[in-house]
């Protein structure tokens, strides 16, 4: 066969399971069972024919042992010198069966398996859970570690393949060879039936007794390691924190602890393995000591021939051999739900924001947003957000000001529906925000944030998140508008990209911070959105670089809705109005000459900022 009709073959395989296969956005089963069918009948066709070539592969394996049976009791009763002339045939079919069909059956199988099954169905599941979690609310995310959520999508995957695949292999093997060498030993005398049921009897019990400890000890070492996951990829991700504090031997007590908790319930969950490990290996004994010493006394007076005694003590020996690999693979199967069960703690979680049915998208033909008594709190049932009312007219650009906890930024986050509001509504030109679908929401708004973190990628890429789209060209405009042009240019990574195609590092940390939002500034500048929310813009930007950009923000804001929040007062003090919030609810709203002369908390914030340090959010 040509290298190139092999290639064929196995592409052939490789497409048989389209693992971006469209799928429902429904919340996944939470219990167990309906959790893997839920994925495994969207292959179930392959699944069936793997099956099916199992059961052929089995009843394979045992027909070889029934033809070493044969050709000895053949050899018994034929002198050697018409040996061949006379069995010729029965022996060329039996050679047939183990030269040809046997590895055709397990060729096909491989094949299933390995080029078929294992890669997409992992990927499947991996992308359908992916693309659920990753539509799950800001609050989903700020409630665990990052790796553990990863570390249990990327183990879910696997593991339920691995546990499916091992289920499909195994339930053959111990179905038709225990029944096929009930069938044959019954055949040549009942009483070597006896120790092969003594044994499946034993079997049976110590999986009933067993198997529900693996998989309950399985879960909770499946938590342990997803804990500790966590917990060092925390500790990664925030290595800055780490050196700066020098508390590495806290962060050393920290990872013990988790590594001490995933070792202790991994030793827990094995000594129930060697205690199953134990009671079969006992009951293996029975088997081979039993069919042996029966099958020769049975030979010892006349009941079943030298041919017989070679079966039922080959197949004894191979059920032996079969039962250490079927329990090794009935603890990788329980071991498996283990994980796929911690896995579902994670992925099954309904979404808490999600779109109503049909929802159309947001049409924004001016960019009026109105707060209609909006309350939020968290949950918590007061404080926060109370009955709150702001209009913001079509083009009009305020400033919300207020201290720490004033709930400014809360205010900005319900507009952009990363939490719903619990109480009133948001409107932006008349249409309820909670009744349109959030991409295209949040495609009408630009936010460059406080905190602003980039992908680790390259430049060119993090500025396309404001505009897929976007030309070259303008690429370069808009880089050159955020003032960012200079220190562009010069960046290089350790792959040798250099300038836009540089990476910028995890969360952008090869960058400095007025780097980063000088690229988020010009991120904003390509998305152009009609609706511009400023948490504070500039505030890692020194005094010269925010002048040298402030011309190029007010081209921007031209003829958009803006809302600015900032620490420092005077760079939202020109804004068409400021609104001043406290606990939630607005005190004050003007313009700057108008607060100042009110002598209110607007005035007093603006005298005590001249005095230094300011506490606001």
């Amino acid at each position: 066969m040509s290298q190139k009709s092999t290639r064929g073959i196995f592409a052939r395989f490789e497409r048989l399971i389209d693992p971006f296969q469209p799928a429902s956005d429904a919340t996944p089963p939470a219990r167990v069972a309906k959790f893997y069918i839920y994925y495994l009948v969207q292959v179930w066709p392959v699944l069936f024919v793997l099956l099916a070539v199992g059961l052929v592969a089995a009843l394979i394996e045992v027909a070889l042992f029934r033809y070493v049976g044969n050709i000895v009791d053949l050899a018994q009763s034929t002198p050697p010198g018409e040996f061949f002339s006379t069995h010729g045939t029965t022996l060329l079919l039996m050679a047939a069966v183990a030269l040809i069909v046997r590895p055709l059956f397990i060729g096909l199988h491989d094949l299933l398996v390995h080029q078929t099954v294992n890669p997409n169905l992992t990927t499947l599941i991996r992308w359908q859970t992916h693309r659920y979690v990753l539509k799950q609310s800001i609050g989903f995310f700020h409630n665990d570690f990052a790796g553990r959520i990863a570390q249990r999508i990327l183990q879910t995957g696997n593991a339920l393949r691995d546990s499916a695949v091992q289920a499909v292999d195994a339930l053959w093997h111990v179905f038709i060879y225990a029944g096929s060498a009930l069938i044959l030993f019954a055949q040549a005398d009942w009483r070597l039936t006896v120790p092969l049921i003594i044994w499946i009897v034993g079997y049976a019990v110590v999986l009933r007794v067993f198997i529900p400890r693996v998989k309950a000890r399985s879960a909770v070492a499946a938590e342990a390691r997803a804990k500790l996951m966590g917990r060092i990829v925390d500790g990664y991700t925030n290595i800055t924190t780490l050196k700066l504090f020098g508390h590495n031997a806290g962060e050393e007590r920290y990872a013990r602890e988790a590594l001490a908790e995933e070792t202790g319930s991994a030793q827990y969950a094995a000594r129930v393995i060697t205690a199953m490990d134990f009671c079969i290996m006992l009951l293996n004994g029975v088997l081979i000591v039993g069919t042996a010493g029966l099958a020769l006394w049975l030979w010892s007076i006349g009941r079943i021939s030298v041919g017989a005694i070679t079966l039922a003590v080959g197949l004894a020996i191979q059920i032996n051999n079969m039962s250490g690999w079927i329990m090794w693979v009935v603890n990788g199967i329980f071991e498996n739900v283990g994980n796929v069960q911690d896995g579902i703690n994670t992925i099954s979680r309904p979404r808490t924001i999600v779109d109503v049915p049909d929802a159309p998208p947001l049409r924004v033909t001016a960019g009026a947003l109105d707060f209609d008594g909006v309350d939020f709190h968290y949950g918590k049932g007061a404080g926060l957000i109370d009955k709150l009312d702001l209009h913001i007219a079509a083009g009009e650009k305020i400033g919300l000001i207020g201290l720490s906890g004033a709930g400014k930024s809360t205010l900005v986050n319900l507009l952009l529906r990363l939490y719903d509001v619990e109480g009133g509504r948001i409107t932006i030109d008349g249409q309820d925000i909670s009744q349109v679908t959030q991409e295209s929401l949040r495609a009408q708004i630009g936010v460059v944030s406080q905190d602003t973190s980039l992908l680790h990628r390259s430049i060119r890429e993090n500025l396309r998140y404001g505009r897929p789209e976007a030309t070259e060209e303008e690429i370069v405009q808009a880089v050159a508008q955020a003032k960012a042009d200079s220190f562009i240019n010069a960046l290089g990574d350790r792959e040798g990209r250099i300038g836009l195609d540089a990476h910028v590092g995890e969360r952008g940390v090869k960058l400095s911070g007025g780097q980063r939002q000088r690229v988020a500034i010009a991120r904003m500048l390509l998305k152009d959105s009609p609706i511009l929310v400023l948490d504070e813009a500039t505030s890692a930007l020194d005094s010269e670089v925010e002048a040298a950009i402030q011309e190029s923000l007010d081209v921007l804001m031209r003829g958009k809705t803006v809302i600015a929040i900032a620490h420092r007062l005077s760079t939202i003090a020109r804004m068409d109005r400021l609104v001043v919030m406290e606990r939630g609810r607005i005190v004050e709203s003007g313009t700057h000459a108008e607060l100042i002369a009110a002598g209110g908390l607007y005035s007093r914030l603006w005298r005590h900022q001249t005095g230094g340090f300011m506490g606001m959010d």
